[in-house]
């Protein structure tokens, strides 16, 4: 596979001398297959230059698939530029993932009203199509997609292409799940060693891995004041892809705040956490013109087709969620996070109350809080765990319990994910549908 890279920017673009080197332009990279497919991942506007490329004489018919990781304006806005959607004989496939609060044609179209832009996506003269993913593994232009949630405030899709005996992951915008990496009890590095199932599951999605491509916005200084805000640090993206075996990583998605100084410096403290872990990784920070070729292995990555999951059913409108909390104030901030995203809401005060309403009907997810008089969130969970009937209920623990003990705790006693007080509420939206998705169907 061939890569190049015309976008890296995070957030907002940056033209300007400051940042010549590592590129202005927001995210948007092109992977090519011995098969000569095109596949695009987002369409900030680093789209606007690849489409200029791929109209460039001498002109052939372009066949290209392009897969939004979400519909952040900072990975769309380049859409509309995007020059072979204006050519007839141009065939363009659009990915993206599904669970918005709209189509990812509806968020497209409205980007492109007459009041923002003169030309509707309608009148586009190339031959589109549009497709809502969920999470599993798809065929699409010839190769094996297999998509995964990542930790983002909306519906976020990371993807991992394999093609030509080799896979290469592509995932913006994401973020630790918990609030350290690595459990005390356990050497750091090894993939039982990490402490939340979420950062655990997200270094399966990378494993073996000949090229990651990944959010990296923040230093571990910065990110003490930009929690939930749904990026990463160069360090735990560096940890987590030593931990994976990965083979190159590609550090993206620069903060706009970030000059050339800044990346550089960032990529220099990247590879000195390679280093210290003595992993053989190849880390570097992705510039705009930045080309990487791939080459086959002659081996089924990791996550082949033994192991990755199958797409995902979409989930039912009217999906019941029960919140339980002793705090009416989190009963009705957790209400209000989720209430246009279509569930069923019903409340319970305390423990035993919620094991009463489980009992006349078990919802389709539960929203459990860990501290609370006579019967806590852990003695609901083990209570759910030990019933036949709901053994494999999705219960997301949302709690201000953030030490390891209790993340720990949760996850022993059958936590299917952990969030911590205070959230925002996408990130809880985000979270509580990738929940309803994984869960498993009758």
């Amino acid at each position: 596979m061939e890569v190049r890279f015309w976008g890296t920017r995070g957030s907002i673009p940056t033209p300007g001398s400051h940042t010549v080197r590592f590129g202005g332009n927001t995210s948007c990279v092109e992977v090519r297959t011995a098969e000569g497919h095109i596949f695009i991942f987002d369409c900030g506007t680093g789209a606007r230059p690849l489409g200029e490329a791929l109209m460039a004489p001498p002109v052939a018919p372009v066949s290209a698939s392009i897969l939004f990781s979400h519909t952040h304006w900072d990975h769309i806005q380049g859409f509309p530029f995007f020059a072979p959607a204006f050519e007839p004989r141009n065939t363009i496939a659009v990915y993206g993932p599904e669970g918005g609060r709209r189509s990812l044609h509806d968020t497209l179209a409205r980007q492109m009203e007459l009041s923002y832009f003169p030309v509707e996506l309608s009148q586009l003269p190339a031959t589109l199509s549009y497709t809502d993913l969920g999470e599993g593994a798809h065929t699409i232009g010839g190769a094996r997609i297999v998509a995964q949630y990542l930790n983002h405030p909306a519906v976020t899709l990371g993807y991992r292409v394999e093609a030509d005996g080799a896979a290469v992951v592509y995932a913006c915008d994401h973020e630790p799940f918990g609030g350290a990496l690595w459990r005390t009890d356990a050497a750091p590095g090894p993939l039982e060693s990490i402490l939340h199932e979420g950062d655990r599951r997200h270094a399966h999605f990378l494993a073996d891995a000949d090229l990651v491509i990944h959010d990296a916005q923040y230093t571990p200084e910065e990110y003490r004041w930009r929690k939930s805000w749904g990026h990463s640090t160069f360090e735990y993206v560096v940890e987590l892809a030593c931990t994976a075996g990965v083979k190159r990583l590609a550090l993206t998605h620069h903060d706009p705040s970030h000059d050339d100084a800044v990346v550089a410096e960032i990529e220099r403290r990247a590879r000195a956490v390679a280093e210290r872990r003595r992993s053989p990784i190849e880390v570097f920070c992705a510039f705009e013109g930045c080309r990487a070729r791939v080459e086959p292995r002659g081996v089924t990555p990791a996550g082949g087709p033994e192991t990755a999951p199958p797409p995902a059913a979409t989930v039912a409108p009217g999906a019941r969620v029960l919140i339980v909390d002793d705090d009416p104030v989190m009963r009705r901030l957790t209400t209000r996070a989720l209430q246009n995203d279509g569930y069923v809401l019903t409340e319970a005060t305390n423990g035993r109350e919620a094991l009463e309403v489980m009992r006349r009907e078990t919802p389709d997810l539960v929203i459990l809080d860990f501290v609370m008089p006579e019967l806590d969130g852990l003695d609901v969970l083990r209570a759910l765990r030990a019933d036949p009937a709901t053994v494999s209920l999705p219960v997301l623990m949302l709690t201000s319990q953030s030490d390891e003990g209790s993340t720990r705790a949760g996850f022993d006693a059958g936590a299917t994910d952990y969030l911590t007080k205070p959230f925002s509420s996408p990130q809880l939206s985000a979270r509580v549908r990738a929940c309803l998705t994984r869960a498993p169907k009758p």
